[in-house]
This record gives structure tokens, sequence and C-alpha cells, in this order.
């Protein structure tokens, strides 16, 4: 509820803030209507866009988890021990989740239990295909559990490089849409500053020029925003 409220008053404050701007710098309360509901919108998708790097940067850091088991395994400790000591050793993104995790356990929380819930705070498919394999090795028995990891490691880190490659290649396109979809709004602010623009658009067909030119932009944004949006893996463990 506290995130929810959080991005409803970020939203709220940037569309003011961007209404003031307009207003101030154009005398016309339609352009800056126009410019706050874009502003808006824009800040809302961008909110929710939020999720999906933080599930990139959770991918990035799988391969260094498998790394620290793999050491953790080689020095002797258990598979609890390896997974606990990610509280410490871990990437700082994970750490709070395995120190949880380490928590639980410590209270007396059977392994499989504490496991599924590291899993449901991640809901990633990188973590599930990582713990499937822990706890299967921990339940029948992990003489190959090393050689999983290694291969589950290698597996993860050319899907990671393979994803960056073709973001790497699309980034262009979708920075030179974002740059096509500011363009006319900030030759607006500038024509804007000009008496006979602001009184143009104080009329009937004024307004409907504006408001067609934020359904517009909005749709474009939308479309290119989908096109550009790489697949992500199914969470076959989830």
């Amino acid at each position: 509820m506290k995130k929810v409220l959080d991005s409803k008053t970020s939203i709220a404050l940037i569309s003011a803030l961007s209404l003031f701007f307009a207003v101030g710098l154009t005398r016309s309360v339609f352009i800056g209507s126009a410019l706050s509901l874009l502003t808006g919108f824009l800040t809302h998708l961008s909110i929710k866009q939020r999720k999906a790097r933080h599930n990139q940067r959770l991918s990035e850091v799988w391969p260094e988890v498998i790394d620290h088991l793999i050491s953790g395994l080689y020095s002797g400790l258990s598979i609890t021990e390896s997974i606990s000591g990610l509280a410490d050793r871990g990437p700082e993104i994970i750490r709070e989740v395995f120190a949880d995790f380490r928590n639980s356990l410590r209270k007396g929380s059977e392994f499989e239990e504490a496991i599924n819930q590291v899993k449901i705070k991640f809901s990633h498919h990188g973590s599930d295909q990582i713990f499937e394999a822990l706890f299967l090795s921990r339940k029948l028995g992990g003489g190959e559990l090393l050689n999983t990891l290694r291969t589950l490691g290698s597996f993860q880190r050319e899907d990671l490089a393979l994803s960056k490659e073709i973001s790497i290649k699309h980034g262009w396109i979708k920075n030179s849409a974002h740059i096509s979809a500011a363009a006319p709004w900030l030759l607006l602010l500038v024509i804007g500053t000009q008496r006979g623009t602001s009184q143009a658009f104080a009329t009937s067909s004024g307004i409907f020029i504006l408001l067609g030119g934020v359904f517009m932009t909005l749709i474009a944004y939308l479309w290119m925003s989908k096109i550009s949006k790489l697949p992500s893996t199914p969470r076959v463990f989830g």
C-alpha cells in the first residue's frame, strides 16, 4: 500500500510541476494541461517498468550466486550453510531475502518451507532453477550437484549475454523513438511563448489539436514499448 501511495504521489507531483512550468513559460493553461497529462501518464508507465528493470538486475546476479554456492560447497559447507552465507557474501540486491531465509531456519522452519518463501519473494525464473536444483539434491542426494550448478551457471550467462546484445541493438531505436515523441512538445513549448500561439490553442480547434497530439503520442509510445520488449523467460518451477 505504501508503494502505491508513493507512486501516486510521484505522478501527482511531477504532473503538477510540469503544469506550473508549462503555464509559466507559455501563459497557456491549455498547453500546460496537455503537457501535464502527457507527463503524468508517462510517469505512470515509467513506474510500472520498474519491475522489469528489477527483474533484469536479478537476472544479472544469479550467475554470481551460483559461483558463491559452488565455492561454499567446495569449501565443505552444507547446502543450507552455503545458501545462508549469501546473506553476507552475496550481491547486495539479494542479501536481505537470504538474511530472512537464515532467520527462518534459526526459528525452526523446515528447509523446503524456507526455500519456497525465498522463491515467492524473488518470483524469478533464475532463482526457481537454482533452488529447485538445490532442493532436489538435498532430498535425493547430490553427487552431481556441482556439475549441475556449473551447467546452470553457463546457461544463465549465455542467456544473459544474448539478452544484453539484443537490448543494445534495440537501444538506439528506442532512444530515437523517445526523441521523436518529445521533439514536437519541446517545439510547442518554444513557440508557445509567443502570444499568438497561446491564443490559438485556447480555441476549440486548438484544444482538439492538443488532445489529439497527446493521444497520438501515447499510442506511439505504447506501441514502441511493446514491440521493443523482449519476451521474458517463464517460471517453470514457480
